[in-house]
């Protein structure tokens, strides 16, 4: 009877170690699992606030603004200006003397 009694006295031990591994486990992986989700809710935010910066960067009125302050650009006046059909041929021959 002490054989035995020892015997189970030994696999509760062994029971209850492994149920503390485990929960201490467990533990560690919610917490991983937590920082992880934190992680992801906050790219989400940095991608958002990503996808509004590039459609104001690309705005046609930011673009063109950017143009004409940064590199001294101007819209071509419409005599000067050349339409090139896909196969080469031109729309209409520009006129290359100065506008009066």
């Amino acid at each position: 009877m002490t054989r035995l009694n020892l015997f189970l006295l030994l696999v509760l031990i062994g029971c209850a170690l492994s149920v503390v591994t485990s929960q201490h486990k467990a533990r560690k992986f919610f917490i991983e699992l937590q920082k992880t989700d934190q992680e992801t809710k906050r790219l989400d935010v940095e991608w958002g606030q990503l996808q509004l910066e590039q459609s104001t960067w690309a705005m046609h009125a930011r673009i063109e603004a950017e143009a004409t302050r940064r590199l001294s650009m101007q819209t071509p006046v419409g005599n000067r200006s050349l339409a090139i059909l896909p196969q080469g041929q031109a729309v209409a021959k520009p006129d290359m003397r100065e506008p009066h």
